[in-house]
């Protein structure tokens, strides 16, 4: 579980973090120059989300000696992570930009949280479990 969540927590920080950016260029930008280049940085950062989210939900669940069952969960956290983003949008239409970082911020300290739990899990050296 601790794996899905680091790739999940990491995948929507990195979506969120993108909405983020294109408000500001919202504010920042004339209507001109904001309608033909917002797309460009949502669309990376949405593709860089899944990528993130894929790549530590497989990394965090290396302990795992069924490779399949390490592709599945990270597939689960890319799609979590879109999921974390998409509602990003909704909390965005709610709070504004401070709903936006303080989502931001959770769904980093979940990717954090979930990264320290899978590395306990697995006993991995200086995460004090395993042999001395």
């Amino acid at each position: 579980m601790g794996a899905l969540g680091c790739g999940i927590g990491f995948a929507g920080a990195t979506i969120t973090l993108t909405q983020i950016v294109v408000q500001l260029m919202q504010r920042h930008l004339d209507e001109a120059s904001y309608r033909e280049a917002a797309g460009d940085p949502l669309l990376a950062g949405l593709l860089a989300g899944v990528a993130i989210g894929a790549f530590f939900g497989i990394r965090r669940s290396r302990a795992l000696e069924n490779i399949y069952q390490r592709g599945v969960i990270g597939v689960l956290a890319a799609v979590g992570g879109l999921l974390v983003g998409f509602l990003a949008a909704l909390l965005h239409h709610l709070l504004g930009l401070t709903g936006l970082i303080l989502w931001a911020a959770a769904s980093l300290a979940l990717g954090i949280a979930g990264g320290r739990w899978a590395t306990v899990g697995t006993g991995e050296a200086g995460s004090g479990k395993g042999t001395a």
